[in-house]
């Protein structure tokens, strides 16, 4: 053994900056772990509980799925891989320039070699933290990038799915997986793999810098590591599931919020604040319950490592001062030994918490796959059938039969036979629930009817590119859809490329310029979410004008005055029946009194027609129609 301090001072010093670096240690691994409890807390994800307990069982094979996805940024990946490589290479570095300095300098009071290891020192630290920015920077922007381009991607599938999807999955469960399992992702590819690396490159190292400086200590090491890992894998898989039940419960309070205060209006005039309040406080008071259940397992968990590592690298301490007190290794070695006993002690207990952010990301990547991996059931074949041009207009339904997929043993269509020819008014007419809307939506193409065709202008609808038949359709719906956008892009929206004029033009026709020149910047006036500005008459007519501006060969109005009094209602009467001449014109009316003047009245119930004609030759045929007349009229009158 080298001679200068006694052996009992050697041991004495290793032992005190061991426990610094320990507490050290056990401090940054404290922040770190209530970082992640808070980012857990304040992440609302909407998963359903079965989604949370298969996310459970997942294993990491999601995560290869997204290799396709990070293969165009191999450049940063290599330099990632580089600069984590150089930090991991420098901290475990250290260890032997502490074993040397010990050594060789206290022992034989080396003044020149301490000077030296202080530059030494001072390089090591500037290669670190140099390596560990280019590190942090790399990983940081991968994890962006891929989030970024899976946002697009998968919001693009998205998009094209067809309404019969949204029937059967909840939109906000849609949005929860772009935005809240798309932030998970970020997370572990921008922080947490490259923790996960970082601390697996410092456990191997570690370990087998262990080996050469005292193979006897290392074997008691790999004996103690057992006592510690198990443990956190038990309680790990607790804290886990807990986690998952928080975020069920977070979920259930950003529901009950959005529910409520999409419903302001409705909670204020019934007067249940007092009821939406104590509903809230239940759901908070539920997740407070929950999250104190995973915070007391997750202290339990973290008091429990605390004891294993500190009782087991102390006895492993102890046993290295006796060899240092039997000449068996020298006051550096042990020091070096208790300082990459440090490094695997906080490499494996990173490795074990990061390994659960990992899963986390696993279950997020199935989830976005899922939606990436599901067909569009609405799809151009793959050579569409042109349709003619110009457009005529000619619609023709021959024995559709069509079941909504969320009520498939309800049909909606049963056996309708219907033909519209080119420029003519049709009006469709019949209780709720007879077809109407229906109709319209498989005009759209937004669904397949099970049997039967539908064609416009000759061509059946499943041989045509839906956005071909889409382009030629223009759409005045009843509940009128405006963009968080102003009063021109509103407008615009029914076609893209229209210039300023046409816009102005749009919006005259349908009598909305004299209330959007009224607004504080007109035209570009923004209308808040919703259109919530905006009466309900002026969003119907900010609708009709979009329809104006897209100029269809075939218009669809679903009750297209029925939000507006009756003077607005008669300039936009007028105007309607301009946009309605030499074009063909299906009208869902519930108020029989405006659709007198139709070409023909189709009536509907229970998904077929069950009479066509005029109001007075359906009114003398003493059928639906003549009952509904008798209700409107006589109550009228």
């Amino acid at each position: 053994m080298a001679s200068g301090r006694s052996p009992s001072r050697l041991v004495v010093t290793a032992w005190q900056g061991y426990a610094a670096d320990v507490v050290g240690a056990w401090r940054s691994g404290d922040r770190f772990i209530t970082t992640m409890m808070r980012r857990r807390e304040g992440e609302a994800l909407a998963w359903d509980r079965d989604t949370a307990e298969r996310t459970g069982r997942r294993t990491l094979r999601p995560l290869a799925q997204l290799l396709p996805y990070l293969r165009p940024y191999g450049l940063q990946i290599v330099g990632a891989s580089v600069a984590l490589t150089v930090s991991a290479g420098t901290v475990l570095s250290l260890g032997q320039g502490l074993r040397t300095l010990v050594d060789q300098g206290f022992s034989e009071g080396d003044a020149a070699l301490l000077d030296r290891a202080l530059l030494v020192l001072v390089g090591a630290v500037v290669v670190l933290a140099v390596s560990t920015y280019a590190r942090f920077f790399l990983v940081s922007w991968i994890g962006e990038r891929l989030v970024a381009d899976l946002r697009r991607v998968v919001y693009g599938h998205v998009v094209r799915l067809s309404p019969g999807f949204f029937e059967t999955t909840r939109t906000a469960e849609v949005a929860s997986r772009l935005t809240a399992d798309t932030a998970v992702l970020q997370t572990v590819i921008g922080s947490s793999v490259s923790i996960f690396l970082r601390n697996a490159l410092m456990l191997v190292g570690g370990l087998a810098l262990l080996v050469v400086t005292s193979p006897r200590l290392t074997g008691l090491v790999i004996l103690v590591v057992p006592m510690v890992i198990v443990p956190i894998i038990l309680f790990g898989r607790r804290v886990r599931r807990l986690s998952r039940d928080s975020q069920d419960r977070i979920a259930d309070v950003g529901a009950q919020v959005e529910e409520s205060l999409f419903a302001i209006r409705t909670v204020q005039a019934f007067g249940h604040e007092t009821l939406e309040r104590n509903r809230m406080r239940d759901a908070a008071e539920s997740a407070f319950a929950t999250a104190k259940r995973r915070i007391a397992t997750r202290a339990f968990l973290i008091a429990t490592v605390i004891v294993l590592v500190f009782g087991a690298v102390g006895a492993i301490l102890y046993a290295g001062g006796r060899d240092v007190l039997a000449g068996r290794i020298s006051g550096g070695e042990l020091s070096a030994f208790v300082f990459y006993s440090v490094l695997v002690a906080g490499a494996t207990g990173a490795l074990s918490e990061v390994l659960g952010e990992i899963q986390r990301a696993a279950g997020a990547t199935e989830r976005l796959l899922e939606l990436l991996n599901t067909p569009p059931q609405i799809a151009a074949p793959a050579h569409p059938q042109p349709l003619p041009t110009p457009a005529r207009g000619a619609i023709a339904f021959d024995r559709v039969v069509f079941h909504y997929p969320s009520r498939p043993d309800q049909p909606a269509l049963n056996g309708l036979d219907l033909t519209v020819e080119p420029g003519t008014r049709i009006a469709l007419v019949g209780p709720s629930g007879a077809g109407k809307t229906t109709v319209f939506q498989l005009l759209l193409r937004f669904y397949d009817p099970q049997s039967g065709g539908i064609r416009i202008d000759g061509v059946d609808l499943r041989q045509a590119d839906p956005a071909d038949i889409r382009s030629r359709i223009g759409l005045v719906p009843q509940d009128p859809v405006l963009f968080t956008a102003s009063a021109g892009e509103n407008i615009r929206y029914g076609r893209p490329d229209a210039s300023a004029d046409e816009v102005r033009a749009a919006a005259d026709a349908a009598n909305a310029l004299g209330f959007i020149d009224a607004l504080p910047a007109g035209l570009d006036t923004p209308l808040g979410e919703k259109g919530v500005r905006l009466s309900g008459g002026q969003r119907q007519r900010i609708a009709i004008a979009r329809a104006v501006l897209r100029d269809p060969a075939v218009l669809l109005l679903d009750e297209a005055t029925s939000a507006l009094d009756a003077e607005s209602e008669q300039a936009v009467q007028s105007a309607l029946e301009a946009l309605m001449r030499n074009r063909t014109t299906l009208v869902i009316a519930h108020r029989l009194a405006t659709v007198q003047h139709v070409d023909r009245i189709v009536v509907m119930d229970r998904g077929t027609v069950v009479g066509v004609g005029a109001h007075e030759d359906l009114v003398r045929q003493d059928g639906l129609y003549a009952r509904l007349a008798a209700l409107q009229f006589n109550a009228a009158a």
